[in-house]
C-alpha cells in the first residue's frame, strides 16, 4: 500500500481496491486506517481463493486499466508509467512487469533472485514473440475490456494469472512486457515453502496447458502455439532424466578418480593421463558446459533489461544448484496431474 503511495503518478488518477480474502491474522486491523482515505475502497470477505478476489475487484472498479498488486510484493515509483506507455499502442491488451526476489538473504532465496533475473529476460523475449502466456500477480495491467471479451477470472488450477494469459492468447489478444516496471517480491526462504510454491505453479501450467491443449503445435497461435509452449512442456519432461544423467556421469568419473587414487596412491597417481590443455569430456559434460555458458549470458542479459546495465555475478551458481532440486516438484506436479489432483494454494 505505501509503495503504491509513492508512485509518480496523479493520486486522484488513481483507484484503490483493498480485499480483504477472508485473513486470519491481523490484516483486518492493518488495513483499518486506509478507510479514510477517499480513493481507496478496503472490502472484507471470505477466504475462496485469489481469483475471487480479483473478480470481487473487478466489479467495484470503474478504470479503463486494471490491475492487482499482490500483498507480498511492492513496485517502484515510476513502475506505472512504464507500464502505462506501454498502453499507448492501441493494440496492446495487457503489460507485465519486472519481478525481483527482495532480500534474498537464504541458499534457497539466492536460487530464486537468479531465477527470476532469468524469467525476465524470457518474457522480455517472449514478449517480442507475441507469446506471453502468464501475466504475474504482482503488478499486470489489463484494459478493462479485456474481461468483458473474455470474461473473469477463473480457479484456473490455482494459477489464474497463468490462465488468464492465455485465454487472451487464445482470443487474440496481444499482451507486451514493460523491462524497467520492476516490482519487487517476497520469496519462499525454506526448501519445504518453495516445494509447495513450485509443485502449485508447475501443477497450474500442466493443468492449464491441458485446458489449452489445442494451441500446442497450432499455427493459428504462432511462435506460442508452435514452438513456446511445446519448449516449456519438453524441458519439464526432460530435466529429470538430464539431471539424473548428469549426476550418474559426475558419481561414475568421481568413483573412477577415487579407484585410480585407491590402487596407485598419491605418489604413484596416474599424473600423466591429465593435461591442462585437454579435458576428455563425455556428450553430457559438453551439454552441461554448453548450458552454463547459455545461463550466464541470459542472466547477465535479463539483469541489464531490468536496470540498463551489464552485470556478470555468481548468481549462475545458485541457478545451477537451483536445478538439481527442480526434479523434485516437477515429478510431483507430473503426478499430480496424471491423478489428476488439485493442489492447495499453501
Amino acid at each position: 500500500m505505501e509503495s503504491i503511495f509513492q508512485l509518480d503518478y496523479p493520486k486522484d488518477k488513481i483507484q484503490i481496491i483493498v480485499i480483504n480474502d477472508g485473513s486470519t491474522d491481523t490484516t483486518a486491523a492493518l488495513l483499518e486506517p486506509y478507510n479514510a482515505y477517499h480513493n481507496i475502497q478496503v472490502i472484507h470477505k471470505e477466504n475462496g481463493g485469489k481469483h475471487t478476489a480479483l473478480n470481487l475487484g473487478l466489479e467495484y472498479c470503474t478504470t479503463s486499466i486494471v490491475g492487482c498488486l499482490d500483498a507480498d510484493s511492492f513496485v517502484v515509483p515510476d513502475a506505472m508509467r512504464q507500464i502505462l506507455q506501454k498502453f499507448e499502442d492501441p493494440t496492446v491488451m495487457a503489460v507485465t512487469p519486472s519481478t525481483i526476489i527482495w532480500k534474498a538473504n537464504t541458499l534457497i532465496q539466492k536460487m530464486q533472485r537468479a531465477e527470476y533475473h532469468y524469467g525476465n529476460f524470457i518474457r522480455y523475449a517472449m514478449s517480442l514473440m507475441h507469446a506471453i502466456h502468464i501475466a504475474p500477480g504482482p503488478f499486470s495491467f489489463f484494459r478493462r475490456e479485456v474481461f468483458d471479451i473474455i470474461g473473469i477470472y477463473t480457479h484456473a488450477h490455482n494459477t489464474e494469472d497463468m490462465e488468464i494469459a492465455m485465454r487472451m492468447q487464445k482470443n487474440g489478444l496481444k499482451i507486451v512486457h514493460a523491462p524497467r516496471a520492476i516490482v519487487y517480491t517476497s520469496s519462499p526462504n525454506t526448501i519445504k515453502k518453495l516445494y509447495k510454491q513450485r509443485v502449485r505453479w508447475v501443477s497450474g501450467f500442466l493443468g492449464n496447458l491441458r485446458d489449452y491443449r489445442k494451441m500446442l503445435f497450432n499455427k493459428k497461435h504462432g511462435d506460442l502455439g508452435m514452438m513456446v509452449l511445446p519448449m516449456a512442456l519438453l524441458s519439464i519432461l526432460l530435466t529429470i532424466p538430464f539431471v539424473l544423467g548428469t549426476l550418474y556421469s559426475f558419481i561414475k568419473s568421481f568413483s573412477k578418480a577415487i579407484e585410480d587414487f585407491w590402487i596407485y596412491g598419491f605418489n604413484n597417481w596416474r599424473w600423466e593421463n591429465f593435461d591442462i590443455f585437454f579435458v576428455n569430456m563425455n556428450t553430457m559434460g559438453l551439454l552441461t558446459s554448453v548450458l552454463l555458458l547459455v545461463m550466464i549470458f541470459l542472466l547477465a542479459w535479463g539483469k541489464k533489461i531490468t536496470s540498463g546495465k551489464w552485470e556478470i555475478s555468481g548468481d549462475f551458481i545458485f541457478l545451477m544448484l537451483y536445478t538439481f532440486i527442480a526434479p523434485f516438484w516437477l515429478g510431483k506436479a507430473i503426478y499430480n496431474n496424471i491423478q489428476k489432483k488439485q493442489t492447495a494454494w499453501r
